[in-house]
């Protein structure tokens, strides 16, 4: 692969830590919304990406404590699609509206994995071309592997920190899961030239309001240009999760600390494209548009066939569309311009923050 020109960082958040701290757990959070509103309009305009999400296998060979995929789970039933359904749905999405889409899977490092991704991102450019954009979240993998798929077609990866609190990271994964080489993968990612994606949980067990501002502090220090942050949804079939029900109250306070962590990031990085996740939705039947409203630019309903639903449940009572091809293009964007925004079909999205720092969106 032709080597890739070396972009300049741009480390440091707009606000201090002090600042930080007291918007996550002190300021009201209607003015803190308010204020980080202001913030994304002027950064980033009222416009919302799309993303098409295809969760393609849920074999995973990871153990983590809190997710419903791990390898540990085995009532779960296993699936993986072929190279022409992943196709299929990819060509669909193009025609649906959808200007790029997200590939997810378990996490998998094997040589017939990597084949079978770099095929298939090699028939999705032949198809459709750089004009189409393509995340990848499919775990830690060698600096090869993300070369290869970077060179066969991919734009974006990302790959969650889940928290970057190292004491707090060993509590939540088996021995096996290493958080340096987590974090060295997205140095990594960097180096490779892609849009560089992360993200936490809110709300996990144990962790602070401390944490979250050294995460938000992460973000600026790893220079990461894609942000998706949700709340910490425990799932009856993990160590984390076994016999925790969340009342409404939990379910509340959850939400809006979610909501906080948009807000505030939005705040201190200005100009990075930040998720409205789908976790969101499973706390308030609005929490798409909510999180848009606290600062977020991105949304990804999900288009993989419904299916596929009850075997890709990453938490409980995760949302899903009834549809065998997701939601439609459509009512999304009449949905987003009920709250004054306007949904961009039909583009790639890219990351201002890429952009500004010198990063190449071939």
């Amino acid at each position: 692969m032709e080597e890739k020109k070396e972009i300049s960082q741009k480390k440091g958040t707009r606000i201090s830590r002090d600042e930080i701290l007291f918007l996550l757990s002190e300021e009201p959070l209607d003015s803190l919304i308010e204020r980080a509103y202001a913030v994304k309009v002027a950064e980033i305009g009222k416009r919302v990406s799309l993303r098409a999400l295809i969760e393609w296998s849920s074999v995973c060979s990871k153990n983590c404590y809190y997710c419903g995929i791990r390898r540990g789970n085995s009532a779960l039933a296993r699936y993986r699609m072929s190279e022409d359904e992943i196709v299929s749905l990819a060509l669909k999405a193009h025609k649906d509206g959808y200007g790029n889409l997200v590939l997810q899977s378990g996490e998998i490092e094997s040589d017939e994995n990597t084949s079978f991704v770099e095929r298939v991102l090699k028939r999705i450019a032949a198809s459709l071309g750089d004009d189409f954009g393509v995340t990848l979240s499919l775990g830690e993998q060698t600096d090869e592997v993300f070369e290869r798929w970077r060179e066969a077609g991919a734009h974006r990866y990302l790959l969650r920190i889940e928290t970057s609190n190292r004491e707090l990271y060993s509590k939540i994964h088996p021995q096996e899961c290493s958080w340096e080489r987590r974090r060295n993968c997205l140095r990594s990612l960097r180096k490779c030239g892609y849009q560089v994606g992360t993200g936490v949980m809110c709300a996990l067990p144990g962790q602070t309001i401390e944490d979250l501002a050294d995460d938000i502090i992460f973000f600026a220090e790893e220079d990461i240009d894609m942000i998706g942050m949700g709340p910490y949804i425990p799932h009856p079939a993990t160590p984390l999760g076994q016999g925790e029900v969340l009342d409404e109250a939990a379910k509340r306070e959850r939400f809006d600390l979610a909501l906080r962590m948009i807000a505030v990031a939005r705040i201190a990085l200005g100009d990075v494209n930040i998720a409205s996740t789908t976790a969101l939705q499973a706390l308030d039947p609005q929490g798409r548009e909510k999180g848009i409203l606290a600062g977020a630019n991105v949304i990804m309903p999900n288009v993989t066939d419904s299916k596929y639903n009850e075997s890709y449940n990453l938490y409980a009572d995760k949302p899903r569309s009834d549809s065998a091809c997701g939601e439609d293009v459509g009512k999304l964007s009449h949905l987003v311009e009920s709250i004054g925004e306007k949904l961009l079909v039909g583009e790639r999205g890219d990351s201002p923050h890429y952009k500004a720092r010198g990063g190449d969106l071939v």
